[in-house]
């Protein structure tokens, strides 16, 4: 077995590489929205200043864009340098939508970014808007297959396992593309990404009222994104409302760790914070039913039984079965030239166990348990960060409905200030996520110390601390020509 230090530092590499990356992807999905709708009342009104405010946070989106690109790259080459054996047993189920995203998604966003960007007076009005609402799709889209990927992590569908290949193979590609947690992760990291967007164009707007500048363009651009905002933070709760239910459908312990849960049952409460529960709230959530049966952490490691009394495997015995197909799996290998009616018996003592496979690397029902006190806060600092900045944008859209908002310097700083919060909020879902998950890079089927690849530590030690100076250096690029951009403003007015 590899050890444990060049599996954490393997891991630590991922998370800064996927941390640093979901910086620039939510902007780019909520300011594409955001600029689109701007373009779209100048087409419809003929009011050059619509466009003017267009073209100014299409330029914010041009910035942050182009440094996204680079991270994303970064991250998909990883599963090749670090995740090599998880690359080989799953790469023709996992490689596929990254490849759709690659060949299709991509191209699509940088042909019409050219045309939104370079073709203003060069295409006519309708079909530069159109390129810019493609531009928008485009980065939906590539999001999609991204999530696709992702999702089947969670929850592993459409698949099954080739022991002459030692390969996970795809059978039900529809499978894959419809798995129900991949729609709610797709629709609650796409809204999100509105969220954000909305809170960046509402902060930077606000900073220039605070400046005494622009005014009809930051009022306007306020309006739009909390418009926008808003109604992506509503779709965020609603789609986070079924990826409850789908967490504690296909991954319990998750479920269980983000709720600090240790003994389940009906009326399971909701935790606001320790010591402090809503009975029978969890099992709302998570059933849509207050009377919902809802497993805790020890009843998954102990095994339960479920009110419609199917009986759930206690974790020993899902590792005591894993070690069999394991077993199974090496006696086929070796027998199936030399003594097939022997291999066949191992094949279907394989295929008996098959689905507690990645449970045979496990050694002891503790690394089943995920580090509890970070999901629970995880989970907490997302769902109350989105509280406050859905209340913020309903009381900033308020205040410059009632043309209140310019006088309330107040009210402009906790805007302008909240813009870091949107972000902490994203990457604390995403901490849920795959934290959540742990100890597995596939949700029960492939433990992460059996995924990395044969490298040494001192290897991803160096190219961590690589990534570090490299991802860093990119960010304080990204915020110095942003900083600059929006100094030199839009140039629309004084008033």
């Amino acid at each position: 077995m590899v050890e444990t230090a060049l599996v954490d530092w393997s891991r630590m590499q991922f998370a800064l590489t996927a941390g640093y990356h979901w910086l620039f992807v939510p902007l780019t999905l909520g300011l594409a929205v955001i600029m689109a709708t701007m373009e779209s009342i100048y087409v419809a009104t003929g009011d050059e200043f619509w466009k003017r405010t267009a073209k100014f946070w299409m330029k914010i989106f041009a910035i942050n864009f182009a440094v996204g690109i680079a991270t994303g790259i970064i991250l998909e080459f990883e599963f090749g340098t670090n995740w090599s054996n998880y690359s080989w047993f799953v790469g023709d189920i996992f490689g596929a939508p990254l490849a759709i995203e690659g060949i299709f998604a991509f191209f699509m966003e940088a042909t019409f970014f050219a045309v939104m960007f370079f073709g203003w007076e060069k295409v006519s009005k309708r079909f530069h808007l159109a390129a810019t609402w493609l531009t928008g799709i485009g980065a939906a889209i590539s999001a999609v297959w991204i999530l696709v990927a992702n999702s089947w992590m969670q929850n592993p569908v459409g698949m099954e396992f080739n022991p002459d290949t030692v390969r996970h193979e795809m059978v039900d590609f529809w499978a894959l593309v419809l798995n129900p947690v991949a729609i709610s992760k797709f629709f609650h990291s796409v809204f999100s990404g509105w969220m954000t967007g909305a809170i960046f164009v509402i902060g930077i707007s606000c900073w220039y009222l605070i400046k005494g500048r622009e005014r009809r363009f930051a009022l306007s651009s306020i309006r739009v994104a909390a418009i926008v905002g808003i109604f992506g933070t509503l779709a965020v709760m609603f789609s986070g409302d079924s990826s409850g239910v789908h967490a504690a459908k296909y991954q319990p312990m998750k479920l269980a760790a983000a709720e600090g849960l240790e003994d389940g049952g009906p009326r399971a409460p909701f935790s606001i914070v320790p010591g402090v529960e809503i009975p029978g709230m969890l099992s709302i959530l998570a059933t849509h039913d207050i009377d919902g049966y809802v497993p805790g952490i020890n009843n998954i490691l102990d095994g339960y039984t479920t009110p419609e009394g199917e009986r759930m495997l206690s974790a020993d015995e899902k590792i005591e079965r894993g070690k069999v197909a394991l077993e199974a799996f090496a006696t086929y290998r070796e027998l199936k030239e030399s003594d097939p009616e022997a291999a066949a018996l191992a094949r279907q003592t394989l295929d008996e166990n098959i689905e507690y496979f990645g449970y045979g690397y496990i050694d002891s029902k503790e690394e089943l348990v995920p580090p509890v006190p970070l999901v629970y806060w995880a989970f907490r600092t997302m769902v109350y960060l989105g509280g406050f900045l859905l209340m913020l944008m309903f009381v900033v859209l308020w205040a410059e409905r009632r043309k209140r908002l310019a006088d309330m310097r107040w009210l402009l700083w906790v805007a302008l200030l909240s813009i870091p919060l949107v972000y902490i909020a994203g990457q604390a879902g995403w901490i849920v996520a795959e934290v959540g998950r742990q100890p597995w890079v596939i949700d029960g089927l492939l433990p992460v110390k059996a995924a990395v690849s044969s490298v040494s530590v001192a290897a991803v030690q160096t190219t961590f601390w690589l990534f570090v100076a490299i991802f860093t250096l990119f960010l304080v690029i990204e915020i110095r020509i942003m900083i600059k951009a929006i100094k030199q403003g839009p140039n629309i007015e004084i008033e």
